[in-house]
């Protein structure tokens, strides 16, 4: 049989397949959305034990992009979405500020696919640094070790439903710098104690795109808004 996630083989009488962690149902198959579930869990309660499971995994690019990245990374688009739509802003001396229906959906559909668009260029820098910090170049773990690392940062991105508790959930998110830096020794074969520096010259890296698409996002729905007093 096979898993209905990933499409690699699954042996029989297996609970839960041994490339992408779906597990398997009663009928024998992997399901997609249990898989992504056990798969979150397990990158954020056993990151040490999860790390080597997700090396050894047989994927794909498109795999992690379209079965990971982007139910994940929709959470916060959506909740953001929400927050900024229908709930709004509340900004003293002017009342509730709402973004407008058409603006806050291009915005989101902006958001989205420069999300995609981080992910890319974070896993580019991984790969082409890793051979300073001892590493091994390897594009395919270079985009695990990104997407996997910026769980956090997308599960508490359902708390921007709530525009008051965006600081909360970047806070929340700053866990993925502790996925990043267990992540960085076991894909990319750096030694450990050069994790560190690896993992601060990423993520200084890292919060540079994330300005510069924050400021594309900013400027793209600047003001498109409609003021609710």
């Amino acid at each position: 049989m096979q898993c209905v996630t990933c499409g690699q083989a699954v042996a029989e009488g297996a609970s839960v397949c041994g490339h992408c962690g779906a597990t398997v149902t009663g009928g024998g198959a992997a399901t997609a959305g249990s898989g992504l579930v056990e798969r979150v869990k397990a990158i954020l309660l056993t990151p040490r034990t999860t790390w080597p499971v997700v090396a050894a995994e047989r994927t794909t690019p498109r795999d992690i992009y379209v079965r990971y990245v982007a139910p994940l990374a929709a959470i916060g688009v959506i909740a953001s979405f929400i927050g900024t739509v229908l709930v709004g802003i509340s900004v003293p001396l002017l009342g509730t500020i709402r973004v407008g229906f058409f603006a806050g959906v291009a915005t989101a559909i902006l958001h989205f696919l420069l999300t995609f668009a981080a992910v890319f260029i974070v896993a580019w820098i991984v790969d082409a640094l890793a051979p300073t910090f001892g590493g091994q170049k390897d594009p395919l773990a270079a985009l695990k070790v990104a997407a996997y690392s910026l769980t956090p940062a997308w599960v508490a991105g359902i708390l921007t439903i709530l525009p008051s508790l965006s600081f909360v959930a970047a806070l929340l998110g700053l866990y993925g710098l502790y996925l990043l830096y267990l992540g960085l020794p076991v894909l990319m074969r750096a030694p450990a104690d050069r994790a560190l520096g690896y993992t601060v010259v990423v993520v200084i890296c890292a919060i540079v795109v994330n300005i510069v698409i924050s400021a594309v996002i900013g400027f793209a729905s600047g003001g498109l808004v409609t003021q609710h007093m």
